[in-house]
């Protein structure tokens, strides 16, 4: 048998349903972070808390722009234009516009400290969910203290529930099937879908991480 000439550059690729990991680092965040800060330990003094994802540590109710100032005001309507920039409406004619209008949002803020992490989980009946870092406890600097946001890929497991150490040997691809990960780095805004479940690793730094979480719709 003669065997037919395979040219890998002839293949059409064609990467389906990919899904978005915004990233955004703040303007002047050294400043705003160090209102956020005060802002955040002073309602930690003040209140219990709540208990959701979060495995240890403390998570304020739903209503940071309440208690959070200028800084909380100035961080949301960041927030919300970035979301803002990623959204489009799909129109009667079947046309797409740029999104124009205000979103329904709530707001917490987050504060890991050693042991501390949150299991997984979505955020059900938002459109986009972001998170702030105000403070990334140290990981910036030591990448073995963990508390990474790690996020499950939509897909399930695909071929690693066959062959773990099976890869689709394609840019982007790699990772099919597998968890992803997004460093804690201060001063940096993540947006992604609010159906994509994520959760936080377990964090081992001597500093508090300091986070603040947003869930944007309609």
């Amino acid at each position: 048998m003669t065997p037919l000439p395979f040219d890998e550059s002839t293949l059409k690729i064609r990467k389906m349903f990919p899904t978005p990991l915004v990233s955004c680092r703040l303007p002047e965040a050294e400043a705003l972070n160090a209102r956020l800060m005060t802002a955040i330990f002073e309602e930690e003094a003040r209140s219990r808390g709540v208990q959701h994802s979060n495995q240890g540590g403390w998570q304020s109710d739903a209503d940071f722009a309440t208690w959070s100032g200028e800084a909380g005001a100035q961080l949301l309507a960041f927030a919300q234009d970035m979301a803002r920039s990623l959204t489009a409406v799909h129109t009667q004619d079947n046309a797409l516009v740029h999104a124009t209008f205000d979103w329904h949002f709530n707001a917490w803020a987050n504060i890991n400290r050693a042991g501390d992490s949150n299991g997984v989980h979505g955020h059900a009946g938002a459109f986009w969910s972001a998170v702030y870092w105000v403070d990334d406890g140290g990981r910036g600097e030591d990448p073995t203290i963990g508390g990474d946001l790690e996020f499950l890929d939509p897909r399930g497991l695909v071929a690693s529930a066959y062959r773990p150490e099976l890869r689709m040997r394609i840019e982007e691809c790699v990772a099919a099937g597998c968890a992803t990960t997004e460093a804690a780095s201060s001063g940096t805004l993540v947006m992604f879908p609010s159906w994509l479940l994520h959760s936080v690793r377990p964090f081992k730094g001597t500093r508090p991480r300091v986070s603040i979480a947003f869930n944007f719709g309609l």
